[in-house]
C-alpha cells in the first residue's frame, strides 16, 4: 500500500507542502526582521518554533523528544549535535525549549529572505575559508551567551552521506573552554531517512531528539578525549 500512495505524498510536497512552507518562511523572516530589537523575546522564539514545527506537520513526520529535563533554566549551554540532514535544523528549532544562536555556514547568508532574517535574529556566520574570520564570529556569538542564551554547533560541519556520525571539529568547540560553559549533546535520529543528502523527495519516517546530560569540558585534561566524550554522548543518544 505505501508504494501505491508514495506518487501522491511526492505531489502532496511539491504542489501544496513546500509552497504553503515558503509562505510560512517569508512571513517568519519578515517577522523576525522588524523585532529585531526583541530578537530574543518569547514571542518571536515561539514564532521561529512555529515556522520550523510546520515542517514536519506539512510532511506528517512524527516527531519524539526526551530528555528535556537536563536543560536548566537561566542557564547558557553550548549544544552539540549530529548532521544528518536540513531537517536537523527544523528539528532543533522547533522542539529544542531555549533560545540559542545557530553557528551557521557563511554561505547560507546569502539566501534570500532567510539570510537577512538569520542574521536580525542574531545567528552568526561562520567563514571556514578563513581561519581569522571564522575566531572573530566565535567572539560574536561568545558576547551574546548571557542570561540562558545558547548555542548550537554541528561539529562535523556538514550532512552525513551515510546516517552516521562523523568526525567532531575541535574549532566547535571553543566557545565552551573560552567561557567554560557545559556542553549538552544532541542526538538526532530519524532525519537520514527523511531527506538524505542529495536526495529530491521527502520520506516519512519516524524523527527523534535525545537531550543529554550536561559535560563539564574541564573534567578532562586532553581536548581530543573531551571531543570523543561528547562524541560518544551524541552516539549513544541516538540508540537509546
Amino acid at each position: 500500500m505505501k508504494y501505491i500512495l508514495r506518487p501522491f505524498y511526492w505531489l502532496w510536497q511539491y504542489l501544496i507542502a513546500w509552497p504553503i512552507f515558503l509562505v510560512i518562511t517569508i512571513f517568519t523572516a519578515i517577522f523576525t526582521i522588524i523585532f529585531v530589537p526583541f530578537r530574543n523575546a518569547e514571542f518571536v522564539h515561539k514564532e521561529q518554533q512555529f515556522w520550523s514545527r510546520s515542517a514536519f506537520w506539512l510532511m506528517f513526520l512524527p516527531v519524539s523528544v526526551d530528555g528535556l529535563e537536563h536543560i536548566k533554566p537561566g542557564q547558557s549551554y553550548v549544544f552539540v549535535a549530529n548532521h544528518q540532514s536540513m531537517f536537523d535544523v527544523w528539528l532543533v528549532y522547533g522542539w529544542l525549549p531555549v533560545i540559542f544562536k545557530w553557528l551557521m555556514k557563511a554561505e547560507l547568508r546569502k539566501v534570500p529572505f532567510v539570510g537577512t532574517a538569520c542574521k536580525a535574529a542574531g545567528h552568526i556566520f561562520v567563514d571556514r575559508r578563513n581561519a581569522k574570520a571564522a575566531m572573530e564570529s566565535l567572539k560574536d556569538v561568545e558576547k551574546q551567551l548571557v542570561n540562558g542564551v545558547c548555542t548550537v554547533i554541528f561539529p562535523e560541519g556538514t550532512r552525513s552521506l551515510n546516517g552516521e556520525v562523523g568526525r567532531f571539529k575541535r574549532g566547535a568547540f571553543q566557545i565552551a573552554w573560552d567561557l567554560g560553559l557545559p556542553v549538552i549533546p544532541l542526538s538526532l535520529d530519524g532525519c537520514f531517512e527523511v531527506l538524505p543528502k542529495g536526495k529530491p523527495f521527502v520520506r516519512r519516517h519516524p524523527v527523534h531528539m535525545h537531550v543529554g546530560e550536561p559535560i563539564d569540558l574541564k573534567q578532562y585534561t586532553d581536548a581530543n578525549e573531551a571531543i570523543e566524550a561528547v562524541r560518544n554522548a551524541v552516539i549513544e543518544g541516538r540508540i537509546k
